[in-house]
């Protein structure tokens, strides 16, 4: 990408007329190198590291984090990269072409704004948003810079979703399907809970590594990694794996038809652990879509005391179950299992969770085509929006009652849950009142992105969080 071009587009007279461009005027040629930046460089961005080096034609040329210990460690792999404390500096190099935002999630949607401002095309990793609002200026900066930008929800590109999808709707073995269930169910240990906070560590710088969150004490053990069960800079479990559960199921049970539901009720809490931690442990919600009811169950604590495993469930810990009418499909990632009414196997998918995701991103920055992306930020947006309404119901919640929660929504698979969910609180002495919170039934407006009717303020109110200074998210329009 030339200097003049990413000169051209990066005022704002010049970026309205690249607007009115034909995508093929910005084509690159097929062997032209693109040179790709990473925002982060913790766990996961040392995987993409390697899953875009791999991609032919691409260089590893910048590398960004606030902790000079994991940018050293970053530098280390990639001798020729650019390295950068503060990623403004990488988005003002004309020589970086793409940003990879591996960040907090509480960072990415600024992250990403910034980066399509100044001309770059953005891989993003889930969850898209922190809040429902900053997501949705994230897809109207997308449009505004007529920018590539891909969400991280990797199974996107496997081939296996395309069969699926074919299974059940063309040639529909199983008959219709009825009801869906999601899961996500996995073991986390507590994050402590200290009676004064923890220092950032002597070599992170702190300003920057908080950006848009509130400065706030650290009362957890450790800074990295465990920011996902805090409110301030993470969405929970919900966010975490609840996304690509979620996503799986807009994507194979929806086709992406239905974009966000138009009501959610649910509850949940943290329990157990009396930790630093304030996200669910523990969470539940039912999705009205106005056609197939959906529900998702969620548990990070173990089933019993003095175990190791998690509750008892149906289906795959992490991945969804479509109920037919004549059997089930039980779906995660990398595979796929449908079984008759009688329980005998009808057929087995299996998946590739190889790096075709990233190649994916590239082959669109190359072509100048939003279409052929697998996970379009505006997909992204919307799986996002499920687990951000999933954790509106927690945050807007009152009082907790079992029989309140099972009076509210009569479908069967709701009881199920709740069943299951009573289960593990019985099992662990879980005073229901006073560990769990309970929303009321919440009315959403898929196509304004706001709750209505009754609860909408109460609820509303956690759909755009407040920004420190200098690092706001802004209306993009």
């Amino acid at each position: 990408m030339s200097a003049n071009r990413r000169q051209f587009i990066s005022t704002g007279l010049a970026a309205g007329a690249a607007l009115t461009l034909p995508q093929s005027s910005y084509a690159r040629n097929a062997n032209e190198e693109i040179r790709v930046g990473f925002i982060s460089c913790g766990g996961r961005a040392g995987g993409l590291m390697g899953s875009f080096n791999n991609v032919p034609g691409v260089v590893v040329a910048g590398l960004c984090d606030p902790d000079e210990e994991r940018l050293g460690k970053a530098k280390q792999r990639f001798s020729g990269a650019k390295t950068w404390k503060d990623l403004r500096g990488m988005l003002d190099d004309d020589q970086i072409d793409a940003v990879v935002i591996a960040t907090c999630n509480h960072w990415h949607c600024l992250a990403a704004i910034w980066a399509m401002e100044a001309g770059k095309d953005v891989y993003v990793e889930k969850p898209l948003s922190h809040t429902q609002w900053e997501g949705q200026q994230t897809v109207a900066a997308a449009r505004k810079y007529n920018r590539i930008c891909q969400l991280g929800t990797q199974q996107r590109s496997d081939p296996m979703q395309a069969e699926i999808k074919k299974f059940l709707h063309e040639d529909k073995t199983l008959g219709e399907i009825k009801a869906a269930r999601v899961n996500r169910f996995g073991v986390r240990p507590s994050i402590g809970k200290r009676t004064e906070p923890l220092p950032p560590p002597s070599g992170v710088d702190y300003d920057l590594w908080l950006g848009p969150a509130q400065k706030q004490p650290l009362l957890r053990n450790a800074l990295h990694y465990d920011w996902h069960w805090d409110w301030n800079t993470g969405s929970g479990e919900m966010g975490n794996w609840g996304v690509h559960v979620l996503d799986d199921l807009r994507n194979n049970v929806f086709r992406d038809e239905v974009t966000l539901p138009r009501r959610i009720f649910g509850g949940g809490g943290r329990v157990i652990w009396n930790d630093a931690g304030n996200t669910p442990n523990l969470h539940f919600v039912y999705f009205d879509t106005g056609t197939i009811p959906v529900v998702i169950g969620l548990a990070n604590i173990v089933g019993k005391p003095d175990t190791k495993g998690s509750p008892k469930h149906p289906g795959p810990g992490s991945g969804y179950i479509a109920y037919c009418e004549g059997g089930r499909l039980e779906g995660q990632r990398g595979g796929a299992v449908a079984y008759d009414s009688e329980g005998k196997q009808v057929r087995r998918f299996r998946g590739d969770s190889g790096r075709s995701h990233q190649a994916n991103f590239i082959d669109a920055v190359r072509k100048r085509d939003s279409a052929i992306l697998n996970a379009h930020v505006k997909v992204g947006h919307d799986s996002t929006g499920w687990c951000n309404l999933a954790n509106v119901a927690v945050q807007a919640g009152g009082k907790f009652s079992i029989n309140d929660a099972r009076s509210a929504v009569d479908v069967e698979i709701w009881q199920e849950l709740l069943n299951e969910m009573e289960g593990t609180m019985k099992a662990h002495g879980i005073q229901e009142s006073h560990a769990l919170k309970l929303s009321p039934m919440l009315e959403f407006d898929p196509a304004k992105e706001q709750f209505v009717g009754d609860h909408a303020n109460e609820a509303n109110r956690f759909l755009k969080r407040e920004y420190r200074k200098g690092f706001e998210v802004k209306q993009v329009s």
